[in-house]
């Protein structure tokens, strides 16, 4: 059986050790990619993950990796193969998905894009682990469990690297980074949606800014 290789594993550790909080990014507006991007990178943010919840995701990854070279620029929400396929093309440099099938799971060993997979049991846990994935995104965190579902996961997989994310808010993101299986946390308020459709770009900053101050 074939196994996910070293060079997947360093890249996805060395994503999730490039910033503790992951931003969720969904694009509404496409001039709106790049200076959101830029206002969370200004901010202390390292890691952007632009979704593909709107139809303007695929494009803002292309913009946005060859806009800011000095972050690492991913998707989230692939779905499907074809939509790993889109986004390897537009230069994403890590793929984040909402849940796993074998066939994801097996295309993205050889994928130039990295995969951090979703999951939200231990079943789903242990299909990626038989091919050798030990980093997993949680999700959705709280309502799968939150903080306890991690502790528990621990104890038979103590080898395993988590990110939770949904329902993680500024307050609960250092309690779960705390957690000796937690290296990362993702969240949607690191982009609020007040601040982005008025363009208030510095808001974002000064969030972005405050968020990481409070891991400190």
């Amino acid at each position: 059986m074939t196994q996910l290789s070293d060079y997947h594993r360093d890249r996805v550790q060395a994503v999730l050790s490039a910033s503790p909080l992951v931003p969720v990014i969904a694009i509404n507006e496409p001039e709106d990619a790049i200076p959101l991007c830029r206002a969370l990178v200004d901010g202390g943010i390292k890691v952007l993950e632009i979704t593909l919840r709107t139809e303007h995701g695929v494009r803002a990854i292309e913009q946005v990796r060859k806009a800011i070279p000095e972050a690492w620029v991913g998707a989230g929400t692939v779905t499907s193969i074809a939509q790993y396929r889109q986004v390897e093309a537009a230069g994403a440099q890590f793929v984040i998905t909402p849940g796993v099938t074998e066939a994801i799971l097996e295309f993205a060993l050889t994928s130039e894009a990295p995969l951090l997979p979703g999951v939200a049991t231990v079943s789903e846990l242990m299909l990626g682990y038989s091919l050798g994935y030990r980093e997993f995104k949680f999700f959705p965190a709280e309502v799968s469990g939150g903080m306890p579902a991690l502790k528990a996961f621990r104890g038979p997989f103590p080898d395993v690297t988590f990110c939770p994310t949904g329902g993680i808010n500024q307050d609960s993101a250092r309690d779960y980074l705390a957690l000796p299986n937690v290296a990362a946390v993702g969240g949607s308020w690191l982009t609020p949606a007040e601040a982005i459709q008025r363009r208030e770009w510095e808001v974002i900053t000064e969030v972005a800014r405050a968020s990481l101050d409070r891991l400190r």
